[in-house]
């Protein structure tokens, strides 16, 4: 049994005392106009290509006029893209006066380093051999050309891929056969998202925690394997940890399926990566593309919503013609590190025409009249596509987590945290607003780890590759039973800062009587930051050092629910602590207990959506480390990322651009 107090104490002493701190970041462009540049004065990449833009233009021999403009433009929306953005809006850099706008395009068109999306023809088109790094289109949109060009891309793959089944028949038989007769007085939607996916090649299914996506998934696959036998199906997701879960929670959910529909049903599931088949020597580069498309009738990809604006291009782009995509995620969720908002943008439209709400209804077994679907967040120009699932089975809005998580979406953190009970046992707040935690606060989260820690000081050495195969997965499960969310990756309350004081402690106490010499130790949990696709590892993927049968310590990754693999730490890639990670990192991934750590202060990283993420990683229970102000701002900071996918999904329904590279 471990001693909190005692080892509170001893974690707040393994303090790094070289604490990082944030960057302090500083503000340009007009306040109050929808994108919050922060630009990093040490950003010397978006300073440099800034600069670079400039000696471009001048050896163009433009006028200087427009020089500052143009750098200050470059820079930003270099800044902006780092920050997520696709694009950035023209205003942000001179206001939203029409005049202003109108003149600040003409001046950055004179540069001829901004290509003009608004034209049509040659026009439009850079010159052989010229540099066009910029874009800007008719909204004053302004891009990184490759951003445009993926948002093109984009565009175009998914207009070839959305549309009705060719031939489609009535499904109704189906369907009742895996959800019983229609009901018109209690709308299924899971019922009406597998109508909708027999008809349609593209799918979006939008649900928070709990509400079926996996379950409405393994009906929809056992019904299209029930008309079609021999249909080839793929299940990926970003991440590895992701992957897993959507494998592992489709076998739970195909048990009452007949055998041999069950049979048929995928037996792996891999990361979107891995799918697409990274490059050796190039891993920013895919096998299957456009040109060499997947070998598939039938995508699953779960936790979408992490899919940034240049995988999901590409990935859409693999698809072969005729074959179905469904894309499960959740809106409310943190988008994708790198920039763009896919899944946001393309499940905000739930609308239903007349033709697909009759089609649809004659499938389900219900009047058409009883379909009355959500309100528009805002049109795609991909009609229906799009079904939201609101229903959690999981945990109700009654619930503890099922009430916070609604809070939290409403914008209400003061009053999430005033309804939480002192004897709750979903939900616990330590009000802490300390710039480094608490000694109570500290102790919360050793406490969390206790039946890891046991777990692995009761493993014995593993005398054969079965034994270290059970031992890992005991390991694994221990280890997701608790994890420390983190709102920030630096400082004294982020991620790296408490994973080092936690790996620390941790050590400590699976080996009390004498700490290993190696950095290696049994227990060690790690998570990869960086893609190394010779040693099939990704980002996100989580691993824990322990004995092999010949007394190796090495690092062992999940393949599957009972599939394990182990490599050297030698060969690792640049790795961070598990006990600790930021909320980025743990989405898609699931844990009975979750703390979520806030900052002291208020920050731009703290957002609705990010709270939201953490808060919904948890299973049973919910520890908030904040203090009540913090989570308040946080909460009331919806995050908004700024992109033109609609524009362009507007543009490719009704023309080919003239600057089409294919």
């Amino acid at each position: 049994m471990i001693d909190s107090s005692h080892s509170a104490k001893a974690l707040a002493a393994t303090a790094d005392s070289r604490n990082e701190q944030d960057v302090t970041a500083s503000m340009i462009g007009a306040p109050g106009l929808g994108i919050d540049l922060a630009i990093d004065p040490a950003s010397d990449l978006a300073q440099g290509f800034a600069r670079q833009v400039v000696v471009w233009a001048r050896a163009r021999g433009d006028a200087a006029s427009g020089l500052d403009l143009l750098e200050r433009a470059a820079r930003a929306v270099s800044e902006a893209t780092a920050n997520g953005h696709v694009c950035l809006p023209l205003d942000a850099l001179v206001g939203d006066a029409p005049d202003a706008l109108a003149a600040a395009r003409d001046t950055l068109l004179a540069t001829g380093l901004v290509l003009d999306a608004s034209a049509s023809g040659p026009s439009a088109r850079a010159s052989v051999g010229e540099p066009m790094p910029l874009v800007l289109d008719a909204g004053f949109r302004l891009y990184l050309q490759r951003y445009f060009r993926y948002e093109q891309r984009l565009a175009r793959a998914l207009h070839r891929l959305a549309g009705p089944v060719t031939g489609a028949a009535d499904h109704r038989r189906t369907i009742d056969a895996h959800f019983g007769p229609g009901r018109a007085d209690d709308i299924d939607w899971q019922r009406l998202a597998v109508a909708m996916a027999l008809r349609q090649r593209l799918v979006v299914v939008s649900g928070g925690p709990g509400t079926g996506k996996t379950t409405t998934v393994v009906r929809l696959l056992a019904c299209l394997l029930d008309e079609h036998p021999d249909l080839r199906i793929a299940l990926a997701a970003p991440t590895g940890k992701a992957a897993a879960r959507l494998l592992d929670a489709i076998r739970q959910r195909s048990a009452g399926l007949p055998r041999s529909v069950a049979a048929a049903l995928p037996g792996q599931a891999s990361t979107v990566h891995r799918l697409l088949g990274p490059l050796r020597n190039a891993p920013e580069r895919f096998r299957f593309h456009a040109g060499n498309p997947l070998a598939l009738d039938v995508l699953v990809v779960d936790e979408a919503s992490m899919l940034d604006l240049a995988l999901a291009t590409r990935l859409i782009e693999a698809i072969p013609a005729n074959a179905r995509l469904v894309l499960l995620g959740d809106r409310d969720q943190l988008a994708a590190v790198e920039a763009g908002a896919v899944f946001a943008e393309l499940s905000s439209d739930p609308s239903l025409s007349d033709g697909a709400r009759a089609a649809i209804a004659a499938d389900a077994g219900i009047p058409p009249e009883s379909i009355s679907a959500p309100a528009p967040e805002a049109r795609t120009r991909l009609p229906d596509t799009t079904i939201w699932l609101n229903r959690s089975h999981r945990f109700d809005r009654d619930s503890g987590i099922g009430r916070l998580a609604a809070r939290i979406n409403a914008g209400q953190g003061r009053e999430a945290l005033d309804a939480i009970e002192p004897d709750d046992d979903a939900l616990r707040w330590l009000a802490d607003d300390m710039p480094a935690l608490s000694d109570r606060s500290l102790a919360a989260l050793l406490d969390g780890y206790r039946g890891y820690i046991e777990t692995v000081r009761m493993s014995s050495a593993a005398s054969d590759p079965v034994q270290a195969a059970e031992t890992a997965r005991r390991a694994f499960a221990a280890l997701d039973t608790f994890r420390v969310l983190c709102a920030q990756r630096h400082g004294p309350r982020g991620a790296r800062h408490l994973g080092a004081m936690l790996d620390a402690a941790i050590q400590g106490a699976i080996h009390p009587a004498a700490r290993p010499a190696s950095a290696w130790w049994q227990g060690k949990a790690i998570v990869v930051r960086r893609n190394a696709p010779m040693l099939g590892l990704f980002n996100g993927d989580t691993g824990i050092c322990l004995a092999a049968p010949d007394a190796r310590l090495l690092v062992w990754f999940a393949n599957g629910p009972a599939d394990w693999r182990a490599v050297a730490p030698a060969r690792l890639p640049p790795f961070d602590s598990a006990f600790a990670t930021t909320v980025h990192v743990a989405q898609g991934s699931e844990f009975e207990h979750v703390a979520l750590l806030m900052p002291a202060r208020a920050a731009r990283v703290a957002t609705r959506e990010l709270v939201y993420t953490g808060v919904t990683r948890a299973m049973r229970k919910v520890t908030l480390i904040s203090s009540a102000e913090v989570f308040d701002q946080a909460c009331r900071l919806a995050t908004r990322r700024e992109g033109g996918l609609a524009q362009r999904l507007l543009e490719a329904s009704t023309h080919r651009p003239a600057d089409d590279p294919r």
